[in-house]
């Protein structure tokens, strides 16, 4: 029996999780690949990219994979205030590419202030919760949300969104995804 892969551009149990959610009956494969991007994207227009980056780039790696998916968190400024941003991009072999983006909220001006300055995030929010790798776990939407919305909650939706559209596009459903 042949079993239908698809390979996500990350290793990180945040991405990985929402794409075997939203697909539990495929095998999912992480796959660190690079984003192309800065480590901290700082625009919609950089975080897209860097999601279209990973979902192409971890199709070239994984060949064997049906589709590659590239998801990608950043910061965008709006006006005079901070936001968390991210983007998911879904490549297929015949070289289509679907792009869904999810959930914005403010960062607090002490968090938003180091970033600004340069920091990434991931670090800030890890000294701002005295914990570990929280792009691991609840990530800075978690923290803001008072764990309403986890950072896998977030892109969840996002898998949804571009899943959705693949199947529609391609009409997969008769592969029982």
């Amino acid at each position: 029996m042949n079993e239908l892969t698809i390979a996500v551009g990350s290793q990180n149990p945040a991405k990985l999780g929402p794409v075997q959610r939203s697909l539990p009956n495929v095998n999912v494969v992480g796959i660190d690949v690079p984003s192309g991007v800065s480590d901290q994207p700082r625009s919609e227009k950089e975080t897209r990219q860097g999601a279209m980056n990973r979902a192409k780039a971890v199709l070239d790696a994984y060949p064997d994979a049906l589709i590659g998916i590239g998801l990608e968190g950043g910061v965008v400024l709006v006006e005079d205030r901070l936001f968390l941003t991210n983007w998911g991009a879904l490549h297929t072999k015949k070289g289509n590419t679907y792009l869904a983006a999810g959930l914005r909220i403010p960062l607090p001006d002490e968090v938003a202030k180091e970033v600004i300055g340069g920091d990434e995030l991931g670090p800030v929010m890890d000294r701002y919760t005295k914990k570990q790798d929280t792009r691991k776990s609840e990530g800075a939407v978690g923290t803001f949300t008072n764990g309403r919305i986890l950072r896998g909650d977030m892109f969840h939706q996002i898998v949804e969104a571009l899943v959705g559209q693949w199947e529609r596009e391609e009409s997969l459903a008769e592969l029982h995804l």
